[in-house]
């Protein structure tokens, strides 16, 4: 266990834990602080460095911030001094760019622009641009003009053809898609912690260092979905005003990273049965699934009676101010309902996740007569036990979801739900609950005012609520699972290593063959898939070596230079980690 006696594990987020509220931030603080045997390591992919942290870590857990847009530079990031950046620029020479990263570039965008995914040579190809990034500038890397020119004259090449689905793109299409490039794959020249599981919250672009940390070391590789990541980035993507290049663009380059996800996680763990449709549609086998049910505090969550100092009939939503929360439906809802319960009360609990759609709800209330006391935008609140204590009944009005905390708190507590029909929603509620369409306010109205006018039917509701999470999504259950899957795919960690290095040995001493028999490029070959097995053994100082002999002996003394300059560079860094 890396000479502790706790396993070690990498929890990768995207925009939301430590630094954001929500379903997925509520899960990742559960594991963090009550697996008390697991020394985390939280790997945050977020939108720039100035967000506040809002979650406190336990003095165990390790944090490394991977901001993507806010900085200038992506050296801005590393943890170095100012003498090994400004040597790593120094080196990253238009030569080296053009024989080292403009090949592996080329498969980059290749993967990323096909309909015809290939995971593993999409990952291979990742893993090598990290290697680059070790030794060579990220940013003069990115931002050359070899990199410009290639990307333009390939964009331009395959948007001639209208069968690969591409309008032709302007200079901005061009400029914003690589760098979107540039900002997204900045995760590529971060620092990779040695672990003995990673996990990733998402099928995202916060699985890439689980993929890297599995190529690096052989680290089995642990993803849960809460929300299906392919789908609402369709959704995002559908409503927004970029052209339709750049949609296209985005769409297949989540399509890449999804799929890569899904074939490299030895476990994929989604959090209902509902998300596991999505994922055997792209391919990943029943056996590596294993649902993993969200879980909450039975000794927090508590059933209760509701405050008497509040006798107007109330309904409660816990949701963020989204267009996916589909607030707009709720509001429409609630001007129905207010006709037949004149005193009704709604309470909206959430941060402003979206300011625009913010604005349109509140234009949707005035336009129908609701006022600020009649359905109320109560804001981000960290007692939700209080919350839904106000509650007669509670609502979930989304377009989308995977398995909502919101949903399973409000059964624990003993709340009658009326919740869409949305991910895994039914899958929670069972029979313990009103389900309707979704965008349907008259049918959702109509929910409403059931519940609300029975007392009876209500009570049943909470109590059959209340003992179906006691079954199914208590915390404990929910952490010893998580924890069950650490210790499972660890054992992996020290035999998948030990294979590697026997393939790493096998391939060296096949490229030593053909080095004495003068085939110096199936030497140069077989010495560099040695590297690649185990990048980070001891002997890669001196196959690299080996391999600029071999380009010396074919008179290529430029490329024998480069990878002598690679050798001496691992040995320093590996001197220097020592000292």
């Amino acid at each position: 266990m890396f000479g502790n006696e706790n396993l070690r594990v990498m929890l990768t987020t995207e925009g939301t834990y430590p630094f954001h509220h929500g379903g997925v931030s509520t899960w990742c603080d559960v594991l963090v602080k009550r697996l008390r045997n697991i020394d985390f390591v939280l790997y945050s992919v977020m939108m720039n460095p100035y967000v506040t942290q809002k979650f406190s870590l336990p003095s165990s857990t390790d944090l490394i911030k991977v901001p993507l847009w806010g900085i200038e530079d992506a050296a801005e990031n590393l943890q170095k001094p100012f003498s090994d950046i400004y040597l790593t620029k120094k080196i990253t020479t238009d030569r080296v760019i053009e024989s080292e990263f403009l090949p592996l570039f080329r498969v980059f965008i290749e993967e990323i622009l096909t309909l015809d995914k290939n995971a593993m040579r999409f990952a291979y190809a990742l893993h090598n641009m990290y290697k680059y990034f070790q030794q060579y500038d990220y940013t003069l890397s990115f931002k050359s003009n070899i990199i410009w020119e290639e990307y333009k004259g390939y964009i331009y090449n395959i948007t001639a053809n209208e069968k690969n689905g591409f309008a032709v793109p302007s200079i901005f299409d061009l400029t914003q898609s690589l760098g979107w490039l540039y900002r997204f794959f900045t995760i590529l020249n971060a620092p990779l912690p040695k672990i003995n599981v990673a996990h990733s919250a998402a099928a995202a672009f916060c699985g890439i260092p689980c993929v890297l940390s599995k190529f690096e070391h052989g680290t089995p590789y642990l993803l849960t979905e809460h929300g299906v990541y392919l789908r609402e980035q369709y959704l995002s993507v559908s409503r927004s005003d970029f052209s339709p290049y750049l949609k296209t663009f985005l769409i297949r380059l989540v399509h890449s990273i999804v799929v890569m996800n899904y074939n490299l996680a030895d476990t994929v763990s989604p959090v209902c049965n509902y998300n596991t449709r999505w994922e055997r549609i792209f391919g990943v086998p029943s056996s590596k699934i294993n649902v993993i049910y969200n879980g909450v505090d039975n000794s927090i969550f508590t059933p209760a009676v509701k405050n008497a100092a509040n006798p107007r009939p109330t309904v409660v939503t816990v949701a963020r101010i989204d267009p996916v929360k589909d607030l707009i439906t709720l509001i429409k809802a609630a001007a129905i309902v207010k006709e037949s319960i004149p005193d009704v009360q709604f309470f909206v609990y959430g941060i402003v996740n979206v300011p625009e759609y913010y604005k349109e709800c509140l234009a949707m209330r005035d336009q129908l007569g609701l006022d600020e006391n009649s359905f109320v935008f109560a804001g981000h609140t960290d007692d939700v036990p209080s919350a839904l204590k106000q509650a007669d009944v509670v609502a979930l009005s989304s377009i989308t979801e995977a398995f909502p905390y919101s949903v399973v708190e409000a059964m624990m507590a003993g709340k009658a739900i009326v919740a869409t029909d949305v991910g895994g929603v039914a899958e929670a509620l069972g029979d313990c609950g009103l389900i309707v369409t979704p965008r349907r306010h008259d049918e959702y109205a109509r929910s409403l005012l059931t519940l609300l006018k029975d007392p009876e039917l209500r009570h049943t509701l909470g109590e059959d609520a209340h003992r179906r999470a006691l079954d199914y999504f208590t915390i404990e259950n929910a952490v010893e699972l998580y924890m069950k899957a650490y210790r499972k795919l660890s054992f992996r960690t020290v035999q998948s290593t030990t294979m590697l290095l026997k393939q790493q040995r096998l391939l060296a001493e096949k490229g030593y063959t053909l080095l004495e028999l003068g085939f110096w490029t199936d030497a140069i070959e077989q010495f560099k898939q040695a590297i690649k097995t185990v990048p980070n053994s001891p002997i890669v100082p001196v196959l690299y070596a080996d391999i600029a002999r071999a380009y010396a002996e074919l008179g290529k003394n430029d490329a024998a230079n480069l990878q002598l300059e690679k050798a001496k560079l691992i040995t320093q860094l590996a001197e220097d980690q020592i000292a």
